[in-house]
């Protein structure tokens, strides 16, 4: 078995061929000739002594050892992108940068406002901001795709560093002329009673908030029947406002659009109405100095002044 050692370029073309699935898209994308990439991902196979892709008539796939290849190339892959963003920052005068993922409740609350304070408070480090779902989110920072993640707990977080960030409130948004608008808080059983008005605005279909009230709603023997499906807690809010139904809110994203008396939010209360985002990073040797910088800051923001602001 040769001793070659592996290099980024031959890990780059065979995560690319795992990706296509066909050596000739492949090589497109690489900007070579099949033959030469087929050749080079033999020479590949030929060095680690052991096969890597089951080739068919329609393509190839990785074998269980070219599965174990493909992860470890991507995690190399993305440090040498973190290497080269943040020595390349220095010749731009600044010291670095982190790429954060997070879910879109996070981005309706405080996580834009903290990453604000963040960088007044680090100048020197740079932050990318992308909005993804939970599970995307976990599978990006496996994969060493992310530095840093902000989501509701409510997913499998194994293998993660994993530390608190915030809390929010589930609450029922309707006009101030509803018949619940005066209520101190409201039961889940409640909304679903026959002949009531129902949460009729369901946001972002699908996602892990809807599909928590389908299960709740499943556990009393009911089913979620809405009239409106909207992307974001904006729309749900504007079509809440326009009395077209109810929706089922974090009271944190709401309360901006409740002001002028535009909007009543009624507390739903349930122990599943409370809802724990935390932040989310690789294991401690794997982090960069960036992330470190920035979970520890929004860690610190948690259990300091954001906790005595009001809701």
């Amino acid at each position: 078995m040769s001793t070659r050692p592996l290099d980024p370029l031959t890990l780059r073309h065979f995560v690319a061929v795992c990706e296509e699935g066909s050596i000739a898209r492949a090589a497109a994308r690489e900007a070579l000739v099949a033959s030469a990439l087929s050749k080079r991902i033999g020479a590949l196979e030929a060095g680690l002594g052991v096969t890597l892709l089951h080739r068919r008539r329609r393509g190839v796939e990785p074998t269980p050892a070219g599965e174990a290849l493909l992860a470890r190339a991507r995690e190399v892959l993305s440090a040498l992108e973190r290497v080269r963003g943040e020595v390349g920052a220095f010749a731009a005068g600044l010291q670095g940068s982190v790429r954060v993922l997070a879910s879109p409740s996070v981005l309706a609350e405080r996580l834009p406002e903290d990453i604000g304070r963040f960088l007044a408070a680090h100048p020197g480090l740079t932050v990318s901001l992308d909005e993804r779902v939970s599970i995307d989110i976990v599978r990006s920072l496996h994969q060493g795709a992310a530095d840093v993640g902000v989501l509701w707990d409510h997913v499998d977080l194994a293998g993660l560093h994993v530390v608190p960030y915030h809390r929010d409130h589930l609450c029922v948004a309707v006009t101030p002329a509803h018949r619940l608008a005066r209520r101190p808080r409201v039961v889940f059983a409640e909304l679903l009673e026959p002949g009531l008005d129902q949460p009729t605005i369901g946001v972002a279909p699908g996602g892990l908030m809807d599909q928590l009230l389908r299960r709740q709603a499943a556990l009393l023997g009911r089913t979620m029947a809405y009239r409106v499906q909207v992307s974001s807690m904006d729309a749900a809010c504007r079509m809440a406002a326009a009395g077209l139904g109810l929706a089922i809110l974090p009271r944190e994203a709401a309360t901006p659009h409740a002001g002028a008396g535009r909007l009543a939010l009624v507390p739903l209360d349930e122990p599943w109405a409370v809802r724990r985002f935390v932040i989310v990073r690789r294991p401690p040797p794997l982090q960069s100095v960036g992330a470190q910088r920035l979970g520890d800051f929004l860690q610190a923001l948690a259990v300091g002044p954001r906790q005595r602001t009001p809701a």
